[in-house]
């Protein structure tokens, strides 16, 4: 793409995936599927809060540096990020790595962090930096309530939902 910040449309999909549209499901989402590769090629799926989404659609992760997720993230860093919600699925592919930086910790330090670590300062945290490569979106127009209505009429009526997939190279 000659502009790495436009999408490409496909299935019927209204209009383009944008980064902005990437942000606001990340922004939205409780949790996410982070998803890396072990050694032996498994996949390795963890349910992750996003600490903060950058405007280029970069995340960042708290995660402890002890776990085989963690582990294997150090072996393997490409990653898919996913959110599934009602109405909307996002897939984000994307490079992870550790950063140094405990003023940043410190920053997104939040009291839900607590039931999984000592404090800011604990020597199990690790800052993993997501950097967005491309994302795929499938949404139905209208959002949840919408996505809702649609599947209680496909069910009633045999057709298809309406949707689309759209991709964007972030």
């Amino acid at each position: 793409m000659n502009d790495a910040r436009d999408a490409s449309t496909a299935h019927g999909a209204d209009e383009g995936l944008t980064v902005e549209k990437v942000v606001e499901v990340l922004d939205g989402a409780t949790w996410v599927m982070l998803t890396t590769a072990l050694a032996d090629g498994k996949l390795l799926s963890h349910p992750m809060g996003i600490q903060e989404t950058t405007p280029e659609a970069d995340m960042y992760f708290i995660i402890d540096t002890t776990t085989d997720q963690a582990i294997a993230l150090r072996d393997a860093p490409q990653v898919n990020v996913s959110v599934a919600e009602a109405g909307s699925w996002l897939s984000v592919a994307g490079t992870a790595a550790f950063v140094e930086d405990r003023a940043k910790v410190r920053e997104l330090w939040s009291d839900a962090l607590e039931a999984y670590f000592e404090g800011p300062d604990d020597p199990a945290i690790g800052l993993l930096h997501v950097s967005s490569e491309s994302a795929q979106y499938w949404g139905v127009p209208g959002g949840k309530v919408a996505a809702l209505a649609e599947i209680v009429k496909t069910r009633l009526t045999g057709g298809r939902p309406a949707g689309g997939t759209e991709t964007v190279e972030l």
